[in-house]
Protein backbone atom coordinates (compact mmCIF):
# COMPACT_ATOMS: atom_id res chain seq x y z
CA UNK A 1 0.00 0.00 0.00
CA UNK A 2 1.44 3.32 -1.03
CA UNK A 3 1.99 6.10 1.72
CA UNK A 4 0.81 9.68 0.01
CA UNK A 5 0.63 12.74 1.75
CA UNK A 6 -1.86 15.62 0.57
CA UNK A 7 -0.64 19.07 2.08
CA UNK A 8 -3.91 21.53 2.07
CA UNK A 9 -7.24 20.33 2.29
CA UNK A 10 -8.43 22.50 -0.83
CA UNK A 11 -11.12 21.47 -3.70
CA UNK A 12 -8.24 19.97 -5.09
CA UNK A 13 -6.43 18.93 -2.05
CA UNK A 14 -9.55 17.28 -0.86
CA UNK A 15 -11.02 15.75 -4.03
CA UNK A 16 -7.57 13.99 -4.63
CA UNK A 17 -7.01 12.76 -0.75
CA UNK A 18 -10.62 11.21 -1.22
CA UNK A 19 -9.79 9.59 -4.80
CA UNK A 20 -6.71 8.33 -3.01
CA UNK A 21 -8.29 6.74 -0.39
CA UNK A 22 -10.82 5.11 -2.70
CA UNK A 23 -8.05 3.56 -4.85
CA UNK A 24 -6.45 1.91 -1.27
CA UNK A 25 -3.74 4.26 -0.79
CA UNK A 26 -2.85 4.76 2.78
CA UNK A 27 -3.42 9.03 3.33
CA UNK A 28 -2.14 11.61 5.06
CA UNK A 29 -4.02 15.16 4.92
CA UNK A 30 -1.59 18.21 6.29
CA UNK A 31 -3.80 21.77 6.20
CA UNK A 32 -2.92 25.12 7.85
CA UNK A 33 -5.87 26.23 7.76
CA UNK A 34 -4.85 29.51 6.69
CA UNK A 35 -7.22 32.28 6.35
CA UNK A 36 -8.01 33.37 2.31
CA UNK A 37 -8.15 29.96 0.91
CA UNK A 38 -9.82 29.92 -1.86
CA UNK A 39 -12.18 27.07 -1.32
CA UNK A 40 -12.98 27.68 1.81
CA UNK A 41 -14.12 31.77 0.65
CA UNK A 42 -16.02 30.19 -2.98
CA UNK A 43 -19.84 29.37 -3.99
CA UNK A 44 -19.08 28.48 -7.67
CA UNK A 45 -21.45 28.01 -10.68
CA UNK A 46 -21.02 24.97 -12.87
CA UNK A 47 -21.51 26.34 -16.26
CA UNK A 48 -18.48 26.18 -18.64
CA UNK A 49 -20.13 25.75 -22.08
CA UNK A 50 -21.11 29.64 -22.24
CA UNK A 51 -17.45 30.75 -21.53
CA UNK A 52 -16.36 33.30 -24.65
CA UNK A 53 -12.94 32.12 -23.58
CA UNK A 54 -10.67 31.16 -27.07
CA UNK A 55 -8.70 28.49 -24.74
CA UNK A 56 -9.72 25.34 -25.67
CA UNK A 57 -7.29 23.65 -23.32
CA UNK A 58 -9.18 25.68 -20.70
CA UNK A 59 -12.77 25.06 -21.72
CA UNK A 60 -11.73 20.90 -22.11
CA UNK A 61 -10.90 21.11 -18.89
CA UNK A 62 -14.09 23.14 -17.48
CA UNK A 63 -16.21 21.01 -19.57
CA UNK A 64 -14.75 17.34 -18.05
CA UNK A 65 -15.21 18.57 -14.33
CA UNK A 66 -18.47 19.59 -15.16
CA UNK A 67 -19.53 16.45 -16.56
CA UNK A 68 -17.94 14.82 -13.78
CA UNK A 69 -20.14 16.35 -11.17
CA UNK A 70 -23.33 14.39 -11.30
CA UNK A 71 -21.27 10.93 -11.04
CA UNK A 72 -19.31 12.14 -7.58
CA UNK A 73 -22.17 14.04 -6.20
CA UNK A 74 -24.30 10.41 -6.17
CA UNK A 75 -21.21 8.34 -4.91
CA UNK A 76 -20.79 10.64 -1.79
CA UNK A 77 -24.19 10.39 -1.53
CA UNK A 78 -23.78 7.02 -1.31
CA UNK A 79 -21.84 7.09 1.09
CA UNK A 80 -24.20 9.00 4.05
CA UNK A 81 -22.62 12.77 2.44
CA UNK A 82 -26.52 14.70 2.24
CA UNK A 83 -24.80 18.21 2.47
CA UNK A 84 -22.61 18.38 -0.26
CA UNK A 85 -23.20 21.76 -1.51
CA UNK A 86 -23.86 20.71 -4.84
CA UNK A 87 -28.09 21.73 -6.78
CA UNK A 88 -28.53 21.40 -10.34
CA UNK A 89 -31.00 24.64 -10.51
CA UNK A 90 -30.30 25.42 -14.16
CA UNK A 91 -28.27 28.86 -15.18
CA UNK A 92 -30.02 32.12 -16.81
CA UNK A 93 -27.82 33.77 -18.88
CA UNK A 94 -29.08 37.36 -19.40
CA UNK A 95 -28.96 40.71 -21.32
CA UNK A 96 -30.72 43.47 -22.44
CA UNK A 97 -29.92 43.39 -26.23
CA UNK A 98 -32.10 40.41 -28.01
CA UNK A 99 -29.16 40.04 -30.51
CA UNK A 100 -26.85 39.17 -27.98
CA UNK A 101 -29.33 36.59 -26.63
CA UNK A 102 -29.48 35.26 -29.86
CA UNK A 103 -25.64 34.96 -29.33
CA UNK A 104 -25.61 32.67 -26.63
CA UNK A 105 -28.25 30.91 -27.33
CA UNK A 106 -26.12 30.00 -30.51
CA UNK A 107 -23.56 29.46 -28.39
CA UNK A 108 -25.26 27.15 -26.39
CA UNK A 109 -26.54 24.88 -29.18
CA UNK A 110 -23.12 24.83 -30.24
CA UNK A 111 -21.69 23.64 -27.14
CA UNK A 112 -24.36 20.86 -26.57
CA UNK A 113 -22.60 18.82 -29.84
CA UNK A 114 -20.28 17.53 -27.50
CA UNK A 115 -21.40 18.73 -24.48
CA UNK A 116 -25.14 16.64 -23.39
CA UNK A 117 -24.94 17.31 -20.02
CA UNK A 118 -25.81 20.83 -20.73
CA UNK A 119 -29.54 20.26 -20.90
CA UNK A 120 -32.23 21.89 -22.10
CA UNK A 121 -31.53 24.99 -23.25
CA UNK A 122 -34.42 27.70 -23.15
CA UNK A 123 -35.06 31.21 -24.27
CA UNK A 124 -36.94 33.07 -22.08
CA UNK A 125 -38.56 36.05 -21.93
CA UNK A 126 -38.28 39.22 -19.85
CA UNK A 127 -41.22 38.01 -18.00
CA UNK A 128 -40.20 34.55 -17.53
CA UNK A 129 -36.98 35.43 -16.39
CA UNK A 130 -37.98 37.61 -13.96
CA UNK A 131 -40.36 34.43 -12.71
CA UNK A 132 -37.34 32.40 -11.99
CA UNK A 133 -35.10 35.16 -10.60
CA UNK A 134 -37.56 37.98 -9.07
CA UNK A 135 -34.74 40.29 -8.35
CA UNK A 136 -33.52 41.28 -11.96
CA UNK A 137 -34.11 44.65 -13.52
CA UNK A 138 -36.70 44.90 -15.87
CA UNK A 139 -35.92 44.41 -19.65
CA UNK A 140 -33.41 40.98 -19.47
CA UNK A 141 -34.37 38.21 -20.77
CA UNK A 142 -32.23 35.22 -20.82
CA UNK A 143 -31.18 31.60 -22.01
CA UNK A 144 -31.73 29.32 -19.27
CA UNK A 145 -29.10 26.34 -19.39
CA UNK A 146 -30.89 23.22 -17.85
CA UNK A 147 -27.66 21.31 -16.66
CA UNK A 148 -26.16 24.32 -14.66
CA UNK A 149 -25.63 23.96 -11.07
CA UNK A 150 -24.72 25.63 -8.10
CA UNK A 151 -22.26 24.54 -5.50
CA UNK A 152 -21.12 25.47 -2.13
CA UNK A 153 -17.28 25.20 -1.91
CA UNK A 154 -16.82 24.82 1.87
CA UNK A 155 -19.78 22.16 2.20
CA UNK A 156 -18.59 20.15 -0.90
CA UNK A 157 -14.41 20.44 0.74
CA UNK A 158 -16.06 19.68 3.70
CA UNK A 159 -18.13 16.54 2.28
CA UNK A 160 -14.97 14.89 0.70
CA UNK A 161 -12.38 15.23 3.82
CA UNK A 162 -15.19 13.16 5.61
CA UNK A 163 -15.64 10.51 3.08
CA UNK A 164 -11.68 10.66 2.69
CA UNK A 165 -11.36 9.77 6.35
CA UNK A 166 -14.17 7.45 6.00
CA UNK A 167 -11.88 5.60 3.43
CA UNK A 168 -9.22 5.34 6.02
CA UNK A 169 -7.46 8.60 5.24
CA UNK A 170 -6.09 10.98 8.31
CA UNK A 171 -6.74 14.64 8.33
CA UNK A 172 -4.31 16.65 10.62
CA UNK A 173 -4.12 20.64 10.84
CA UNK A 174 -0.56 21.93 11.36
CA UNK A 175 2.48 23.58 9.08
CA UNK A 176 3.71 20.95 6.68
CA UNK A 177 7.75 21.27 5.44
CA UNK A 178 8.75 19.00 2.72
CA UNK A 179 11.92 16.44 4.02
CA UNK A 180 14.04 15.72 1.03
CA UNK A 181 17.09 13.75 0.11
CA UNK A 182 19.22 14.79 -3.27
CA UNK A 183 16.36 14.96 -5.58
CA UNK A 184 13.71 13.24 -3.87
CA UNK A 185 11.09 14.09 -1.05
CA UNK A 186 10.70 11.89 1.44
CA UNK A 187 7.96 12.78 3.45
CA UNK A 188 7.38 16.14 5.80
CA UNK A 189 7.32 17.26 9.47
CA UNK A 190 4.25 18.81 10.75
CA UNK A 191 5.49 20.21 14.62
CA UNK A 192 8.00 18.17 15.78
CA UNK A 193 6.50 14.91 13.72
CA UNK A 194 8.16 13.98 10.87
CA UNK A 195 6.26 11.49 8.56
CA UNK A 196 7.65 9.18 6.27
CA UNK A 197 5.62 8.92 2.62
CA UNK A 198 6.05 7.25 -0.96
CA UNK A 199 4.88 10.92 -2.39
CA UNK A 200 3.93 14.05 -1.50
CA UNK A 201 1.11 15.58 -3.49
CA UNK A 202 1.44 19.45 -3.13
CA UNK A 203 -2.05 21.33 -3.02
CA UNK A 204 -1.71 24.52 -1.36
CA UNK A 205 -2.89 27.08 -3.84
CA UNK A 206 -1.82 30.43 -3.51
CA UNK A 207 0.47 29.79 -0.36
CA UNK A 208 2.65 26.34 -2.67
CA UNK A 209 5.65 28.48 -3.81
CA UNK A 210 6.61 28.76 0.26
CA UNK A 211 6.51 25.08 0.28
CA UNK A 212 8.75 24.47 -2.80
CA UNK A 213 11.05 26.94 -2.14
CA UNK A 214 13.52 25.12 0.30
CA UNK A 215 13.49 22.85 -2.88
CA UNK A 216 15.44 25.29 -4.73
CA UNK A 217 11.88 25.08 -6.93
CA UNK A 218 10.43 28.62 -8.01
CA UNK A 219 7.15 27.82 -8.45
CA UNK A 220 5.38 30.89 -11.09
CA UNK A 221 1.70 30.56 -9.42
CA UNK A 222 0.66 33.65 -8.63
CA UNK A 223 -2.57 34.84 -6.81
CA UNK A 224 -5.55 37.11 -7.38
CA UNK A 225 -7.81 38.23 -4.05
CA UNK A 226 -11.45 38.17 -4.42
CA UNK A 227 -14.11 39.42 -1.86
CA UNK A 228 -17.41 38.01 -2.21
CA UNK A 229 -20.79 39.15 -0.39
CA UNK A 230 -22.97 37.06 1.19
CA UNK A 231 -26.75 38.63 1.79
CA UNK A 232 -29.94 37.79 3.54
CA UNK A 233 -33.48 38.31 2.01
CA UNK A 234 -36.33 39.65 4.11
CA UNK A 235 -39.17 37.31 2.59
CA UNK A 236 -39.23 34.16 4.10
CA UNK A 237 -41.86 32.85 1.68
CA UNK A 238 -39.22 32.84 -1.21
CA UNK A 239 -38.38 29.73 -1.97
CA UNK A 240 -34.70 30.65 -3.20
CA UNK A 241 -33.58 27.09 -3.10
CA UNK A 242 -35.09 26.66 -6.31
CA UNK A 243 -33.71 29.58 -7.95
CA UNK A 244 -31.02 29.15 -11.02
CA UNK A 245 -27.75 30.95 -11.22
CA UNK A 246 -27.26 34.32 -12.65
CA UNK A 247 -24.85 35.22 -14.92
CA UNK A 248 -24.56 38.86 -16.10
CA UNK A 249 -22.83 39.99 -18.75
CA UNK A 250 -19.93 41.27 -16.75
CA UNK A 251 -17.75 39.28 -14.09
CA UNK A 252 -19.92 38.89 -11.52
CA UNK A 253 -22.59 36.25 -10.65
CA UNK A 254 -25.25 35.77 -8.73
CA UNK A 255 -25.98 32.90 -6.32
CA UNK A 256 -29.16 31.70 -4.64
CA UNK A 257 -29.18 29.01 -2.20
CA UNK A 258 -31.82 27.92 0.55
CA UNK A 259 -33.22 29.83 3.52
CA UNK A 260 -33.44 33.32 1.49
CA UNK A 261 -29.36 33.18 1.02
CA UNK A 262 -27.99 35.25 -2.08
CA UNK A 263 -24.06 35.23 -3.03
CA UNK A 264 -22.89 37.94 -4.89
CA UNK A 265 -19.54 38.66 -6.72
CA UNK A 266 -17.07 39.07 -6.85
CA UNK A 267 -13.91 41.27 -6.92
CA UNK A 268 -10.66 39.90 -9.02
CA UNK A 269 -7.57 42.13 -7.46
CA UNK A 270 -4.15 41.43 -8.81
CA UNK A 271 -0.99 42.82 -7.81
CA UNK A 272 -1.79 42.85 -4.05
CA UNK A 273 0.89 43.24 -1.40
CA UNK A 274 0.99 39.86 0.68
CA UNK A 275 -1.82 37.66 1.95
CA UNK A 276 -4.27 40.75 2.39
CA UNK A 277 -7.58 39.23 4.13
CA UNK A 278 -9.17 42.83 4.59
CA UNK A 279 -12.63 43.59 3.42
CA UNK A 280 -12.66 46.88 1.78
CA UNK A 281 -15.02 49.42 0.77
CA UNK A 282 -13.59 49.55 -2.63
CA UNK A 283 -14.70 46.12 -2.98
CA UNK A 284 -17.82 46.11 -0.80
CA UNK A 285 -18.69 49.47 -3.15
CA UNK A 286 -17.92 47.00 -6.13
CA UNK A 287 -19.81 44.38 -5.36
CA UNK A 288 -22.81 46.10 -4.63
CA UNK A 289 -23.18 48.47 -7.61
CA UNK A 290 -22.66 45.93 -9.91
CA UNK A 291 -25.54 43.14 -8.58
CA UNK A 292 -27.59 46.23 -7.99
CA UNK A 293 -26.98 47.12 -11.39
CA UNK A 294 -28.57 43.69 -12.55
CA UNK A 295 -30.96 42.63 -9.72
CA UNK A 296 -32.04 45.81 -7.88
CA UNK A 297 -34.07 43.47 -5.98
CA UNK A 298 -31.45 43.36 -3.26
CA UNK A 299 -31.58 46.67 -2.33
CA UNK A 300 -33.52 45.58 0.72
CA UNK A 301 -31.43 42.77 1.52
CA UNK A 302 -29.88 42.05 4.85
CA UNK A 303 -25.56 42.02 4.51
CA UNK A 304 -24.63 38.90 6.41
CA UNK A 305 -20.76 38.35 5.61
CA UNK A 306 -17.97 38.99 3.26
CA UNK A 307 -15.36 35.82 2.63
CA UNK A 308 -12.06 36.85 0.94
CA UNK A 309 -10.09 34.01 -0.96
CA UNK A 310 -7.03 33.82 -3.28
CA UNK A 311 -7.32 32.39 -6.36
CA UNK A 312 -3.94 30.89 -7.57
CA UNK A 313 -3.22 31.70 -11.64
CA UNK A 314 -0.55 30.50 -14.11
CA UNK A 315 1.09 32.77 -16.56
CA UNK A 316 -1.38 30.85 -19.30
CA UNK A 317 -4.58 30.56 -16.86
CA UNK A 318 -4.12 26.85 -17.11
CA UNK A 319 -3.96 24.65 -14.16
CA UNK A 320 -0.90 22.55 -14.22
CA UNK A 321 -0.69 19.03 -12.74
CA UNK A 322 1.69 16.04 -12.12
CA UNK A 323 4.79 15.25 -11.01
CA UNK A 324 7.32 18.36 -10.49
CA UNK A 325 10.63 17.91 -12.62
CA UNK A 326 13.29 16.88 -10.61
CA UNK A 327 11.85 14.91 -7.91
CA UNK A 328 10.90 11.91 -7.20
CA UNK A 329 8.57 11.46 -5.08
CA UNK A 330 6.66 15.31 -5.71
CA UNK A 331 3.35 16.12 -7.34
CA UNK A 332 1.81 19.46 -7.29
CA UNK A 333 -1.87 20.73 -8.56
CA UNK A 334 -2.40 24.58 -8.71
CA UNK A 335 -3.68 27.27 -11.18
CA UNK A 336 -7.40 26.11 -11.07
CA UNK A 337 -8.00 30.35 -10.81
CA UNK A 338 -11.47 30.80 -10.65
CA UNK A 339 -12.89 27.84 -12.07
CA UNK A 340 -11.70 25.69 -9.26
CA UNK A 341 -14.63 24.58 -8.09
CA UNK A 342 -15.80 23.46 -11.68
CA UNK A 343 -12.61 21.75 -12.20
CA UNK A 344 -11.06 20.80 -8.88
CA UNK A 345 -12.83 17.43 -8.33
CA UNK A 346 -12.05 15.95 -11.61
CA UNK A 347 -8.60 17.35 -11.88
CA UNK A 348 -8.06 15.51 -7.90
CA UNK A 349 -9.65 12.25 -9.40
CA UNK A 350 -6.53 12.72 -12.17
CA UNK A 351 -3.99 13.66 -9.84
CA UNK A 352 -4.85 10.46 -7.46
CA UNK A 353 -5.01 8.61 -10.39
CA UNK A 354 -1.26 10.51 -11.62
CA UNK A 355 0.02 9.48 -8.15
CA UNK A 356 -0.40 5.62 -8.10
CA UNK A 357 0.46 4.92 -11.54
CA UNK A 358 -2.75 4.77 -12.83
CA UNK A 359 -3.78 6.20 -16.47
CA UNK A 360 -5.75 9.32 -15.74
CA UNK A 361 -8.88 9.50 -18.19
CA UNK A 362 -7.68 12.95 -20.40
CA UNK A 363 -4.90 13.79 -21.85
CA UNK A 364 -2.88 16.35 -19.65
CA UNK A 365 -0.04 17.16 -21.96
CA UNK A 366 -1.48 20.77 -21.55
CA UNK A 367 -1.53 21.05 -18.21
CA UNK A 368 2.28 20.14 -17.55
CA UNK A 369 3.39 21.31 -14.09
CA UNK A 370 7.24 22.30 -16.07
CA UNK A 371 5.41 25.06 -17.40
CA UNK A 372 5.42 26.84 -13.52
CA UNK A 373 8.56 25.28 -12.65
CA UNK A 374 12.04 26.81 -12.79
CA UNK A 375 14.94 25.36 -10.53
CA UNK A 376 17.64 27.27 -8.96
CA UNK A 377 20.78 25.99 -7.23
CA UNK A 378 20.17 24.75 -3.52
Amino acid sequence: MMKIIVIGAGIAGASTAYHLAKLGADVLIIDRQDQGQATDAAAGIICPWLSQRRNKAWYQLAKAGARYYPALVEELEREGESETGYARVGALNIHTDPEKIGKIEERAYQRLEDAPEIGAITRMDEHTTRERFPLLVEGCSSVHIGGAARVDGRALRDALLRAAVRNGAELIHGDAQLEFQPNRVTGVTCGATRYLADAVIVCAGAWAGQLLEPLGVNFEVRYQKAQIMHLQLPDPALNTGEWPVVMPPSDQYLLAFGQQKIVVGATHENDIEGYDTRITPGGMHEIISKCLTWAPGLADSTFEEVRVGFRPFTADFLPVVGAVPGWEGLFAVNGLGASGLTMGPFIGSQMAKLALGIQPDIDLTDYDIGKAVQHRAL
